[in-house]
């Protein structure tokens, strides 16, 4: 399989799908562009072949072409990154989007408008009204399938090559990120550097584990994280469960836990967990205090509760110092780390402390020698917040992708290239 550093560009058009789904304020100013920078080896390396790059991407969830979701609005800081003046497609299916995929020369870049403005990207239909019956979006599914071939088609007809360097959207088998390969050989087909580093890194982790393997896992709900969950058990020494999981767990105990947020209907659910990290002989480390408010503010009263003693009309929004403690002690005496999800509201200053005692913790196994991931939305705009990034060992730009394959899922990003 061609690798970045095997594959030569020179007198190549290459189709590079990036993940430019970023954060913009209400003024469309860019407010992260770490997915951005991110990209620019694989971009730069291209040019720097001597071969010209077609940037195909998405923003947002538009339903149809709208000004909101145009990536006109992050191609100044494309352009300043890349050290070109890219060009720009006011349509990626457009004549116009042809003649200047086709007239690009080497070192030159062109960007494609928002490839979600067409159904066909996802493979699903939009604008069905909600008195749609099961035959009329039967019959809208199967027309924007047809079409959907006719799209990825003339996206592959603008290159010579295909480099898929968005991890974000691996999980998906859109036209861009997975059907797109059919149309290039295996020669022609290759990871960017990103997700070169993403795979290498999530494989690290799983299949090179070095013990103890800790996993910290965040989140409000033990619904969402099941899957990961019961996978981890398999896997880890210790794990880790916080976030406001917390409090179903306490409840499923016995305790009482004011306000806090539970899922009333997961009870048992949390109980099986515990007896399944009993099975696998994995060490389930939860808070034994928290961090607990009169409301849902960074400026509400605030005091410190056994997780298992919240008054009624209080809740938790962070672990307390002796959960900081149990949790920092576990982490620093581990060798392999993955860390999904903060331990509190970290968005709000006054509960961002016990996610904060995490970082530190992580930062300094690493130092020692630990291999540390860090992955999930949330997780990366916590480490990024406490200035840490560089001091762990990797920061996946992937949220579900990132999950889905630590589950042992097949990837139909990564299936599209390697083939498995």
């Amino acid at each position: 399989m061609q690798t970045m550093d095997s594959f030569n560009f020179a007198g190549k058009k290459a189709f590079v799908r990036v993940d430019f789904n970023v954060p913009l304020d209400e003024n469309f100013n860019i407010t992260d562009d770490t997915r951005i920078r991110a990209a620019m080896p694989t971009l730069k390396k291209i040019l720097q072949d001597g071969g010209s790059v077609i940037i195909g991407s998405h923003l947002g969830r538009p339903k149809g072409p709208t000004a909101k979701y145009s990536l006109r609005h992050v191609l100044p800081r494309v352009s300043e990154l890349l050290g070109v003046d890219v060009d720009f497609a006011n349509d990626c299916m457009s004549d116009e989007a042809a003649a200047k995929a086709a007239a690009l020369k080497p070192g030159q870049a062109l960007m494609l408008e928002n490839l979600r403005f067409y159904a066909e990207e996802e493979g699903k239909p939009v604008g069905l009204p909600e008195t749609a019956t099961e035959e009329e979006i039967a019959a809208a599914k199967k027309a924007v399938k047809e079409s959907q071939k006719e799209f990825t088609r003339k996206l592959a007809s603008y290159a010579d090559v295909y480099v898929n360097d968005a991890f974000g959207t691996a999980h998906r088998a859109h036209a861009s990120t997975a059907l797109i390969a059919d149309y290039f050989d295996a020669d022609h087909k290759l990871f960017g550097y990103l997700m070169q580093n993403e795979i290498m890194a999530v494989e690290k982790v799983m299949n090179d584990t070095q013990r103890p393997f800790t996993a910290i896992m965040g989140g409000s709900k033990v619904s969402s994280k099941i899957d990961i969950i019961k996978k981890l058990l398999e896997k880890v020494d210790n794990l880790i469960l916080a976030g406001g999981m917390t409090y179903t767990f306490t409840k499923a105990f016995g305790g009482k836990i004011g306000n806090s947020i539970v899922e009333d209907d997961k009870l048992q659910l949390a109980l099986e967990i515990v007896d399944l990290a009993k099975e696998k002989g994995v060490n389930l480390v939860l808070a034994t205090d928290a961090k607990i408010a009169d409301s849902f503010s960074n400026d509400a009263k605030t005091a410190f509760a056994p997780v298992n003693d919240i008054p009624d009309g209080w809740e938790g929004l962070d672990i307390g110092p002796e959960s900081e403690k149990i949790f920092a002690e576990v982490i620093k005496n581990s060798k392999t780390i993955l860390w999904n999800g903060p331990v509190g509201v970290f968005e709000f200053d006054n509960f961002d402390h016990g996610s904060r005692a995490v970082a530190d913790a992580i930062v300094e196994a690493t130092k020692k020698g630990a291999y540390s991931l860090v992955g999930g939305g949330d997780s990366v705009a916590c480490i990024n917040k406490f200035g840490l990034a560089d001091q762990v060992s990797y920061v996946s730009t992937g949220g579900g992708a990132l999950l889905e394959m630590i589950e042992g899922k097949v990837l139909p990003g990564i299936k599209a290239i390697r083939g498995y």
